[in-house]
């Protein structure tokens, strides 16, 4: 094994990112402060939206486009099998139903096929709405998504949690930047150490919906409402006074009022400076992803032990480079003695155990489930150095004795 580890994804955080935390811990706000403004309003302009959202965690900012749009028991939403448990779990946190459909063997992305034949299959009105993934980095296709959507009257939630800088091309041939709020009614992000901006913990929404943006803001913070024009208990009762003259009501600086059942969601100012920071070298970073694969794509191109590959395709934004292999855990445990750590994503959702007691089963998503079979990540990240790569191409083809 060789000494220094080769992870498959990691964090880059500069003397600058270290600064702005250690500005953001010496001022007066370590939560609900200035810095989160600031990311929010950075982040969606970097995405093209018009309003954020910034949320403690990915999986926060998927409960709370959920309860936004309503899920509630006997909600009934389409998802993809291969994506982190959470683009599933948000549902059934409202007490909804997920229903999972088949992916693209081509793209691993939700195929919009199977997700028609399951529309057209019940009775219109049978489902609330789609969670797309933008799997990989990969950008779904929400032009298509939101055609589909409008026929039946889907909402849609774009999971762009591995996906910052990526796009797709419209029928104008016009690019679609993730999270852009164009054709989704909401998108989320994670800031995930191995995600392309770095945290710790964290996430956003963005949208174009001003009415959905206020009812995020809301359910961040406990349902809490502080506005004059918004309360529903009477001045009285909250110790106001009333102008003789004019009338006007006036409540006390101390009153809010908890109007709906809200969580505690909210990120921190230092968190979100160095979100802030991180933010400032996306486009680097990305550029950076682009050429790792493309050197993997290169090497890995017409090898009879390659099944599949992530390829080369524009505005990936490649979070993971997957290849498809015979001998999988062959590969992956020889990775491993040689420090390279390469990883699996995903286990399908519908067979995880929790899953499984739902009602799902082996063999009812039968492309997601052969994907699984052969996946492999392979390590991805801004600094990677090219001997590091070199190590990990090299030590794949000695394992398959080329």
């Amino acid at each position: 094994m060789q000494n220094k580890p080769i992870p498959y994804g990691r964090q880059n955080i500069t003397e600058e990112d270290i600064q702005a935390v250690v500005e953001t811990l010496k001022s007066d706000y370590l939560t609900q402060g200035p810095k989160i403004i600031e990311f929010e309003k950075a982040f969606a302009e970097y995405s093209g939206s018009k309003y954020a959202v910034a949320v403690a965690n990915g999986t926060a900012a998927l409960h709370l486009c959920a309860l936004t749009l309503g899920v509630k028991e006997g909600s009934k939403v389409i998802t993809t099998p291969i994506t982190f448990a959470a683009s599933a779990n948000c549902v059934r946190y409202c007490g909804g139903e997920v229903v999972f459909a088949d992916i693209h063997p081509e793209t691993y992305l939700l195929d919009i096929n199977s997700v028609k034949k399951l529309l057209e299959d019940a009775p219109k009105g049978t489902y609330s709405g789609i969670i797309p993934v933008d799997f990989a980095g990969r950008a779904v296709n929400l032009e298509e998504f939101k055609e589909l959507a409008k026929e039946y009257d889907l909402w849609i939630i774009e999971d762009a949690c591995h996906a910052p800088g990526g796009f797709f091309n419209d029928s104008n041939e016009q690019r679609q930047f993730c999270g852009n709020g164009n054709f989704a009614d909401l998108a989320i992000f994670s800031f995930h150490p191995v995600k392309h901006i770095a945290s710790g913990e964290g996430g956003m929404i963005t949208t174009n919906d001003k009415d959905l943006y206020k009812k995020l803001l809301q359910l961040r913070t406990h349902g809490i409402v502080k506005d004059d024009n918004l309360y529903k208990n009477s001045i009285d009762f909250a110790v106001g006074s009333t102008d003789q003259s004019s009338g006007a009501k006036t409540y006390p600086g101390w009153y809010m009022e908890m109007q709906e059942l809200g969580y505690n969601y909210r990120i921190t100012d230092f968190q979100a400076a160095l979100g802030t920071s991180q933010l400032k070298r996306a486009e680097e970073g990305l550029e950076r992803r682009r050429e790792i694969a493309q050197n993997y794509y290169r090497e890995f191109q017409n090898k009879p032990f390659v099944k599949g590959q992530s390829g080369l395709f524009e505005g990936h934004a490649y979070h993971l480079y997957i290849i498809e292999v015979e001998d999988r855990l062959g590969l992956y445990n020889f990775l491993r003695e040689q420090g390279i750590f390469a990883q699996i994503h995903y286990i399908p959702c519908h067979l995880m155990p929790y899953y499984r007691d739902l009602g799902w089963k082996e063999d009812d998503l039968p492309k997601a489930e052969n994907y699984y079979r052969h996946c492999i990540s392979l390590p991805m990240y801004p600094t990677l150095s090219p001997e590091d790569q070199d190590m990990v191409i090299s030590k794949i083809k000695e394992y398959y004795s080329e």
